[in-house]
């Protein structure tokens, strides 16, 4: 990075390269909120083009607020992305603690076991997980798809987290000691604040995989009470006929919370992944 910095080239070449890499990362986003504005004919005429005064339509949107239960839709997604992280980081931030902190036998071997989980999908298990909930009573709730999501964040979690607290001064946790706290009062106090742009970090990487997810819902949750915004979505696809103006409209409404709590985060997520590559 410094010799890019010295060399103007280099530099102009490094951030080129960031924004061509930027607007290909935006220009489906841009695409499906333009076309989510114009009626059906426009979509596939002119499928770049900016919405005008003739295909302006906002048929879309009225369909998806009327036909599909979409606050419910929303809601379920918002219950399960919230739980799922919170679980997540609650339990991911106290486990890299303990790996982090204390040693005992074993712990190579956990912190091993752990790395499998971001090396193996979990969609493998889809099957006995799918017996499990069958037999606990969990299948058509949110709190099966809460469950998998959070075993399935935590070995990322644990394996970032784990890193960033290794590097918290002992000084600081022993005088705790000192003054008579107790370990859940460190952790929570004083390890906690310390490593909020790694928490937010691992927020951000499990936040849009969970929010977009369409395998378990379909599989764990696919009642109408229990539907998530991606399944919900798919009312509006069908085997002959599909409503692209619901669909887009659909798609649009379900970027948006992800893209504010992204700028909510950016903040904390970029001081994680510049700390942890300085470190």
């Amino acid at each position: 990075m410094s010799s890019a910095r010295r060399n103007p080239l280099n530099a102009a070449a490094m951030h080129g390269a960031l924004i061509l890499y930027t607007l290909i990362a935006l220009f489906p986003v841009f695409v499906i909120l333009i076309n989510s504005f114009k009626e059906r004919r426009a979509i596939f005429r002119e499928p770049l083009a900016l919405p005008d005064g003739e295909s302006f339509s906002l048929i879309g949107y009225q369909t998806v607020l009327k036909q599909g239960d979409f606050l419910l839709y929303f809601q379920n997604s918002m219950i399960v992305t919230v739980g799922s992280l919170f679980f997540i980081l609650l339990f991911g931030a106290m486990a890299a603690y303990a790996l982090s902190e204390y040693r005992f036998r074993g712990s190579l071997l956990m912190g091993l076991y752990l790395a499998l989980g971001i090396m193996i999908p979990i969609r493998i298990g889809t099957v006995a997980i799918l017996e499990m909930m069958v037999a606990t009573g969990l299948v058509n709730t949110l709190w099966a798809l809460i469950l998998v999501y959070t075993a399935q964040g935590l070995p990322l979690a644990v394996f970032i987290l784990s890193e960033f607290m290794r590097q918290v001064s002992d000084d600081l946790k022993n005088a705790g000691r000192i003054d008579g706290l107790s370990e859940y009062t460190i952790f929570f106090r004083l390890v906690l604040p310390l490593v909020r742009p790694a928490m937010a970090t691992v927020a951000v990487f499990n936040m849009i995989p969970i929010w977009n997810d369409l395998w378990f819902p379909l599989i764990l949750a696919p009642s109408e009470e229990t539907k998530t915004l991606t399944l919900g979505s798919q009312v509006f696809i069908g085997q002959f006929v599909t409503d692209w103006n619901a669909v887009l409209s659909a798609l649009s409404m379900a970027i948006l919370p992800v893209l504010v709590l992204y700028v909510i985060f950016s903040r904390q997520l970029i001081r994680g992944i510049t700390s942890g590559a300085v470190k």
